[in-house]
C-alpha cells in the first residue's frame, strides 16, 4: 500500500517509517498561520492532518477523493496517539480512526 506524509513546508515524504513520522510530528512546535499542519495520506484517499493545540493536537479526518465525505475532527489527542493513528492509516486500517472521529 502506498502513502505519503506532508511536512510543515508542504514537502512530501513517500512512505516514511515511524522515526520519520515522529520527526515530522515534532515540527508542529514550529507551526504558524501559513504552515499550520502535517498530514498523512493513504492511496485510498483518506487523510489525517494534525494541528497543534497547546500540548495536545487536534486532527482532521477526511477522504480527499470523495467529495461527499464530510471532514471530521478529533480533538485533544496526545502526539503518541497521533503517531499510532498515522501508522494505522499507513497500513490502510481506517476503522479505528473512523471510530474515534465519530464515524
Amino acid at each position: 500500500m502506498s502513502y505519503f506524509m506532508t511536512d510543515l513546508s508542504g514537502a512530501s515524504v513517500k512512505e516514511p517509517d515511524e522515526a520519520t513520522m515522529r520527526t515530522i510530528l515534532d515540527t508542529l512546535a514550529d507551526a504558524d498561520d501559513e504552515h499550520p499542519d502535517v498530514s498523512l495520506t493513504h492511496e485510498s484517499g483518506w487523510s489525517l492532518s494534525a494541528f497543534p493545540s497547546g500540548e495536545l493536537l487536534w486532527l482532521l479526518w477526511e477522504n480527499l477523493d470523495e467529495a461527499d465525505t464530510t471532514p471530521r475532527q478529533i480533538a485533544g489527542v496526545p502526539q503518541d496517539e497521533v503517531l499510532r493513528l498515522f501508522e494505522l492509516l499507513a497500513t490502510g486500517d481506517t476503522a479505528e480512526i473512523d471510530r474515534l472521529a465519530g464515524g
